[in-house]
């Protein structure tokens, strides 16, 4: 249980895609720790299975680089289930690419996993909600590269880009059916993903969580656990009526120069 007497997610249905590890991971824990039903999806299946042992959630196999199965997540989940309340799009490709040097192959795989994937996994959500004439929460990760990026993040930038108007326009479109969709932009966040892309992309050495910490406003990255926090409040009932907002979480402010 979290700060709040009652579990925020109590007697609710959560699907996490691409909750195996990293992000998605930190969101499983803490959907199981406020009351939820979790199911999450992710490719690697020793990963996954080590995760639901740990925590009851019920772990999928799934690569959603295809469409069936992203949108197969969601049958999976209503078909053990009975339905689903809650969707998180967690899973992210981060492969580095620039304008110049990004092949289609490359350009299209960022798209299959940051794009289309939380595309038919929130419409195959959608429809089992309005189906059910139900309220649902959905909680799509983007990241602060959506307002530009590194230019060796260009199709990764394009395809976060994509992800924060296709949140909006779903949530305007569905806000009378009373499903609230918002994105949480994330920053540089310390995970163990983020450990084998810096050690791979940018000859990182073992300190290299402590020299970008100290060259952060707050002193530190971005933290699993204080992302995961933060959308099961935005799932739960306790957000209120918020709903089309994709929120920069991060020590970056827009526009602020210095």
């Amino acid at each position: 249980m979290g700060l709040f007497a009652t579990p925020l997610l109590d007697d609710r249905v959560v699907l996490v895609n691409g909750g195996s590890q990293g992000v998605g991971a930190g969101i499983v824990r803490a959907a199981v720790r406020e009351g939820a039903t979790v199911v999450f999806t992710g490719r690697r299946a020793e990963v996954g299975e080590k995760l639901a042992a740990d925590t009851g959630a019920d772990f999928v196999q799934a690569d959603l680089a295809d469409p069936a199965q992203a949108s197969g997540s969601v049958t999976e989940t209503v078909s053990r289930h009975g339905r689903i309340d809650c969707l998180v799009n967690a899973a992210g490709l981060t492969s580095r690419g620039s304008l110049l040097d990004t092949t289609p192959e490359l350009f299209d795989a960022h798209m299959a996993v940051n794009l289309r994937a939380p595309f038919f996994a929130m419409q195959a959500a959608v429809a089992d909600m309005k189906g059910r004439g139900a309220p649902g929460t959905i909680v799509n990760i983007g990241s602060n590269c959506a307002h530009g990026g590194p230019p060796h993040l260009a199709p990764y930038s394009a395809a976060k880009a994509g992800l924060a108007g296709l949140t909006r326009n779903a949530a305007h479109a569905h806000r009378w059916d009373r499903i609230r969709i918002n994105g949480l932009n994330i920053g540089w966040t310390d995970t163990e993903g983020e450990d084998t892309v810096q050690r791979t992309f940018h000859g990182a050495g073992d300190d290299w969580r402590e020299k970008a910490a100290a060259a952060q406003p707050m002193g530190k990255l971005g933290q699993v656990d204080e992302i995961a926090d933060f959308v099961v409040l935005l799932l739960s009932a306790r957000s209120g009526v918020v709903t089309g907002s994709v929120i920069d979480w991060d020590q970056t402010v827009l526009g602020g120069l210095d």
